[in-house]
């Protein structure tokens, strides 16, 4: 089996059902087969052969659909790139991927202008050609309709997807038809897909949840795929009103940003059966917000790392009564967690230690990069870099990322537990905390404060509003207040941004 076959096999098996909702277009899976042949015929025409790169720079759209299955038809790997990235990220990807060929949308091409004819890339856009870009439609239009069957197998190398590089440069994760197969027949046991469920995607395929997941989930079982090219709480209420969604992914601001919207309850949401959030850190009050807003027993948390498919832990809808904050109790279907110390031995409860997880759909590696592979799988397991602890009923609690935690004076600071009280505060729209050097301490934490209303004077009163809340050295010394945080492509704060600002100041 491979990915490629899911879709041949829907369209052998139930031709007019719907595939794909985008705006107004409605294509059957009978229709994005035919389009899928062409297309791949037409890249082959070009010189692209099974085992060759090819990087999509495209939003969620019909022709990111035709682009991902052509490319793996024909044994290819595809490359899929997030929209917000740069020109000079695009361009470092491109050349480490080693891609022969980049296919982009007419709605962000011009961010790449600088690039086209500057290497031997093959440049195709959606739209007219142009200035060094080969057409889309024109390719499909002119390729040969017959069936092309997709030589890959389980194990041969299907996608690399680009970490989001919060600690320098992006690492390439690569992964075979098996890993990706995995987790797709893993979401739709979980969380129930089948082929009359309709799937919204407004988070951005590029990633490694909404595509490997629920877009390769939904095709596995013939679901309905609704598109949208991005975000905004109108399209997720709107879309999900208008075409009886039934299963969203969303990233945390995007259900917090939803639940604040004033037309909220104007909207039949009644549709959907699954909510299911995952990407960030979400803290127990902000979970219970949007629980309350969205219906908890619809709420599932999903837990992993784009390095394990992505797999990992769950918590149910009916869990989150009594553990909304928590990522679950067990590992997901075809996936092992456990939580260890510094020798891979696991912790007792309510002892902090690093999530590991294995399984069947832990990548194959970081693509040419065999040190950072080994450094990230040991002896089968994954290391995650969150440490976590479970609770008296064996729930994991995320605690932080181990790279951020602080050691002031031999003690242990999380700055994600600061960080969750600190946002609490209704001046405080968000927070980052970094440790910062100090002579005598070796560091002290420092907060990074964006505000919603003046807060004066803003160290004196952050530290009297976490005082009956933290013990007394997890309390940041000091404070700054900033316009906003930086974050990368996928919304995640640069610590290292933050940390770097820090010691130039300090020169």
């Amino acid at each position: 089996m491979n990915i490629s076959e899911l879709l041949a096999r829907n369209a052998r098996k139930f031709p007019d059902k719907t595939a794909i909702i985008d705006g107004e277009t409605e294509l059957s899976y009978a229709e994005v087969d035919r389009a899928v042949n062409r297309l791949a015929s037409s890249l082959e025409r070009l010189g692209i052969r099974r085992g060759d790169k090819v990087a999509l720079y495209m939003p969620n759209t019909t022709e990111f659909v035709f682009a991902y299955f052509a490319v793996l038809r024909l044994g290819s790997v595809v490359v899929p790139i997030n929209v917000r990235l740069t020109a000079a990220e695009v361009q470092y990807i491109l050349g480490h991927s080693e891609a022969k060929m980049l296919i982009a949308h007419d709605l962000v091409h011009q961010a790449l202008t600088s690039l086209v004819g500057g290497s031997d890339v093959i440049w195709i856009k959606t739209g007219s050609a142009e200035g060094g870009w080969l057409s889309l439609a024109e390719l499909i239009d002119s390729g040969d309709p017959r069936e092309i069957v997709c030589p890959a197998k389980e194990d041969d190398e299907a996608t690399i997807l680009y970490t989001s590089g919060t600690t320098g440069r992006p690492k390439g994760v690569l992964f075979t038809h098996r890993n990706i197969i995995t987790v797709a027949d893993m979401i739709v046991i979980e969380t129930k897909i089948d082929r009359q469920s309709r799937l919204l995607h407004l988070m951005p395929l590029s990633h490694s949840a909404p595509l490997h997941l629920f877009f390769v989930g939904g095709t596995y079982v013939g679901a309905t795929h609704v598109l949208a090219p991005a975000f905004s709480p109108d399209a997720l209420l709107g879309l999900v009103e208008r075409h009886k969604i039934t299963h969203f992914f969303g990233a945390p601001v995007a259900y917090l940003l939803t639940a604040k919207h004033p037309r909220f309850e104007d909207y039949d949401l009644s549709s959907v059966c699954c909510w299911m959030y995952g990407g960030g850190p979400l803290s127990r009050e902000e979970v219970r917000f949007i629980a309350s807003r969205f219906g908890a027993r619809r709420m599932m948390c999903l837990y992993g790392l784009t390095e394990a498919g992505p797999n990992g832990t769950y918590l149910a809808p009916e869990e989150h009564a009594e553990k909304a904050g928590s990522v679950g109790k067990y590992a997901a279907l075809h996936c092992e967690v456990a939580i260890v110390d510094e020798q891979g031995n696991e912790v007792a409860p309510g002892e902090v230690g690093e999530i590991v997880l294995r399984g069947e759909s832990v990548m194959k590696g970081y693509y040419k990069d065999e040190e950072k592979t080994n450094e990230a799988i040991k002896n089968g397991w994954l290391y995650t870099g969150d440490l976590a602890r479970r609770d008296e009923d064996g729930y994991i609690w995320i605690i932080d990322r181990k790279k951020d935690v602080i050691i002031s004076g031999g003690v242990n600071i999380y700055p994600k537990e600061v960080e969750d009280v600190l946002r609490t505060h209704p001046a405080i729209a968000d927070v980052a905390v970094i440790g910062v050097p100090h002579p005598e301490w070796g560091e002290t934490a420092k907060a990074f404060v964006v505000l919603n209303e003046p807060l004066e004077p803003l160290a004196e009163e952050c530290k009297r509003f976490l005082s009956d809340k933290l013990a007394g050295y997890k309390i940041p010394r000091l404070y700054e207040a900033i316009a906003e945080l930086p974050r990368n492509a996928t919304g995640k704060v640069l610590k290292q941004v933050l940390r770097a600002r820090e010691t130039a100041a300090q020169a």
